[in-house]
């Protein structure tokens, strides 16, 4: 082997010995792979067709001891590095450009205790790996929607899903992680044990270091749950938020409603003459007793000549993967988010415009609302700020022809200006590459606490492609 071309930290090249990749090799169980190995290609790969960066070696870590072996390597030679959970972030940071690329999707494990209703949870895990593993025992940890999305990336953002206003966020069930930092220690965090980096973590991202473990204290959740669809032409689209503000600012934690906007996929439920047409589509997710979520859905049940209403008792991890037939990995994605504290006329109007210039058919706005038992802890309480009842308005701009990514990117921007006005924040797993800027946004007056923490466990920032925070070393941390 010749000598192996790294890119640093600073950006320029670094030329090293053949005999260190023998070396780093020899102190991993898992698979080292440079460009033109076998695997090579399907490892770098994630979510976003959008992202193809070629890392010049790939740390396949099987344990944490690989992930210590490769982070003591990349301080050693200064690496830029990237870390891969489950490779579903939209700005494709789980990739570096000629650095050293972290993947951990080999360590998926999931284990649960029955008794104690802990769970321990690998970083290479998805959400349908967890729920695979907790339904049996009529548990579940509150996570997203898409069952192909990486639980690592997901809990360090903050994670929402059908069960976050009952149950609260990702991270609220978020009791333990080992954590291995930028020096290659190896750390315990809790509310007792450093508990600076465990309030970092949650909400944070993967700015401290890299979580070789995350243990979760699940809830118990029945496996059956009441669930549906209503499908309605976009011309009442108006009728849906209206319903859906009704629902969700009321006073019922249990029930879910988020409304998604598009072009009716070829479903076969739906009509056939509706088929590409735009539609308004509400989902809902009801997670107590069903004969109580009845009379809360009876409103929908009461709408008049919609395209299609589906609503039955199903298995919540089931319904949990209802939209990955609509996100399967390959296609080109490019978002756009906002969180809005309430949901005037004014903006479902520019939603409702919006759709009628689609870049493409597979493009969606979907509107969620969360609060109730997230909004139940204090701000300052995780690294998480958004803790107030909102709307979550992601611009979905998803399309499979390259030759579509300037038109594409150029509607969804535009509805993000139009939605501006009304913007109240911005959800950290949400924003593209280019969205540097609004970090502080994301987390508001917690900014400069945690610009404090990653001075104390990562000053040199060696972990900076993520949504970064810089580290500030003249901001003290309490105690």
């Amino acid at each position: 082997m010749t000598d192996f071309i790294l890119k640093t930290l600073n950006g320029r090249t670094l030329s090293l010995p053949a005999k260190m990749i023998t070396t780093l090799r020899a102190d991993m169980s898992g698979p080292l792979l440079l460009p033109g190995d076998e695997d090579y290609d399907t490892a770098r790969s994630v979510w976003n067709a959008m992202v193809d960066k070629r890392p010049a070696l790939i740390a396949c870590c099987a344990d944490a001891n690989d992930v210590a072996a490769a982070v003591n390597f990349a301080r050693q030679t200064d690496a830029l590095i990237s870390i891969k959970g489950g490779g579903h972030n939209i700005a494709g940071n789980a990739v570096t450009e000629g650095g050293l690329m972290f993947d951990l999707s080999t360590m998926n494990n999931v284990d649960v205790n029955p008794e104690t209703h802990r769970v321990q949870v690998g970083p290479g895990a998805s959400l349908a790996d967890l729920d695979a593993a907790t339904r049996p025992y009529g548990l579940a940890v509150p996570v997203g929607i898409n069952s192909t999305t990486g639980i690592a990336g997901l809990t360090l953002g903050g994670g929402f899903g059908w069960l976050t206003r009952a149950h609260g966020l990702t991270i609220d069930c978020l009791v333990a992680a080992d954590v291995i930092t930028a020096d290659g220690a190896r750390l315990r965090a809790t509310a007792d044990e450093n508990p600076d980096l465990f309030w970092a973590i949650r909400g944070g991202g993967g700015n401290f270091g890299i979580i070789t473990r995350f243990e979760f204290q699940a809830k118990a959740v029945r496996p059956n749950l009441l669930c549906g669809l209503l499908f309605l032409p976009l011309i009442r689209a108006r009728e849906l938020f209206a319903l859906q503000r009704e629902l969700m600012e009321g006073d019922t934690e249990e029930l879910t409603a988020w409304v998604v906007v598009r072009n009716a996929p070829p479903m076969p439920f739906l009509p056939e003459e509706s088929h590409g047409t735009s539609i308004a589509m509400m989902a809902f997710c009801y997670s107590g007793d069903p004969e109580d979520g009845e009379a809360l859905i009876a409103p929908l049940r009461a709408i008049n000549n919609p395209l299609a209403f589906l609503a039955g008792i199903q298995p919540f991890a089931e319904f949990q993967q209802i939209f990955d037939p609509l996100l399967i990995p390959g296609a080109r994605n490019y978002w756009k988010s906002h969180d809005l504290l309430n949901l005037p006329d004014t903006a479902v109007e520019a939603l409702i415009e919006a759709v009628d210039r689609l870049p493409d058919a597979e493009t969606e706005i979907f509107v969620a609302h969360v609060g109730g038992a997230m909004s139940r802890i204090a701000p300052h309480e995780t690294a998480f700020i958004q803790r107030r009842p909102h709307y979550v308005v992601n611009i979905h701009t998803r399309w499979q022809d390259p030759t579509k990514d300037d038109a594409a990117r150029h509607w969804a921007r535009g509805l993000f200006e139009a939605l501006s006005p009304y913007s109240a924040g911005v959800y950290v797993n949400f924003m593209p590459a280019e969205e540097s800027a609004r970090v502080a946004e994301a987390y508001g007056a917690n900014y400069a606490r945690l610009t404090a923490v990653k001075a104390c466990y990562d000053p040199e920032n060696r972990f900076r492609l993520n949504q970064n925070i810089l580290p500030n070393a003249e901001i003290q941390l309490a105690g």
